[in-house]
């Protein structure tokens, strides 16, 4: 059978003529393989990545990408760190890495980094929250991660993973929900949304009104009307006393404490009036708050 194109991308194929050896082996295959360049490295010297937070890989989607390397080849190079000599660990692109077992190629090609166990770990997550297929529970948890394993504050994540303060506190407040209601959402069985609209209520309302939900294919909206009629019904007895916020209020001060990454307080008198107060700890904290109005 005749040889496949290696289809490198754009640009690829020079980087890899023009590699320097500033850290190489002596195999003939590794001599390209430079720190920051594209290089063609033996599968046989890679090994995946410990730390990976992916642990399924979906067998018809291996396939069908094992088939599409075998008639097109790699578009994107995996991202690799140096261990020791001829040996190497993935950052990311192990599906494509595993992809290219099943299509039977000796050699793939790779960025080389260097990075230590934290950073790798980082990467791997940052690039794994990325992915368009990923469920909320498995961001959420790739969310927690981060904060947890790789000690940054939810500013700095929010930053990395270029999404706003606000979507990532939405979803690590799915990992508050019980355990049946997150392999749901991870299975795609409800939405990301209907789950956030149970977050507020006891647990044991929580599971009655997700089974109401998988049992009725009831809609996110049907879901919070629902919400806000058992909310609505507990507070009817005694009608709001003054500066009571209704249940639309009560959720407009959550999302808002969730936006600002502060406790926001809402005060207002029997005529509606009142005023909208962001407290902060500190000079810096002022500052962070100030730039979300462009101040």
């Amino acid at each position: 059978m005749a040889e496949k194109k290696r289809a490198l991308g754009r640009g690829l194929s020079a980087l890899l003529e023009d590699a320097g050896t500033d850290i190489t082996s002596k195999s003939e295959a590794t001599q390209g393989a430079t720190l920051g360049s594209v290089s063609m490295l033996p599968i046989s010297q890679i090994e995946v990545n410990p730390f990976q937070p992916r642990t399924k890989f979906e067998k018809e989607g291996l396939i069908e990408l094992a088939n599409s390397i075998q008639e097109h080849g790699i578009i994107q190079p995996i991202t690799l760190r140096k261990l020791g000599y001829d040996k190497y660990q993935i950052i990311s692109g192990e599906r494509r890495f595993r992809a290219s077992q099943a299509a039977g190629l000796k050699e793939v090609p790779a960025y080389i980094r260097v990075a230590n166990d934290q950073a790798m770990l980082e990467m791997a997550l940052v690039e794994n929250i990325q992915r368009r297929e990923l469920d909320a529970i498995a961001i959420a948890i790739s969310y927690k991660r981060l904060l947890d394993e790789c000690d940054l504050t939810q500013d700095a994540l929010s930053q990395k993973v270029s999404k706003s303060r606000s979507s990532v506190t939405n979803h690590l407040r799915l990992l508050k929900l019980p355990a049946e209601v997150q392999l749901a959402v991870r299975d795609g069985q409800i939405s990301m949304g209907h789950a956030r609209a149970l977050i507020g209520m006891e647990e044991k309302k929580q599971l009655s009104m997700f089974r109401k939900i998988v049992a009725e294919a009831l809609s996110v909206r049907q879901v919070e009307d629902l919400v806000r009629g058992v909310e609505t019904k507990k507070a009817s007895k005694p009608k709001l006393n003054k500066g009571e916020l209704s249940f639309e209020q009560q959720k407009l001060k959550e999302d808002l404490s969730d936006m600002f990454g502060n406790q926001v307080i809402i005060k207002k008198d029997s005529a509606g009036k009142g005023k909208l107060e962001i407290p902060f700890n500190s000079d810096e904290d002022l500052n962070r708050l100030a730039g979300f109005f462009n101040l």
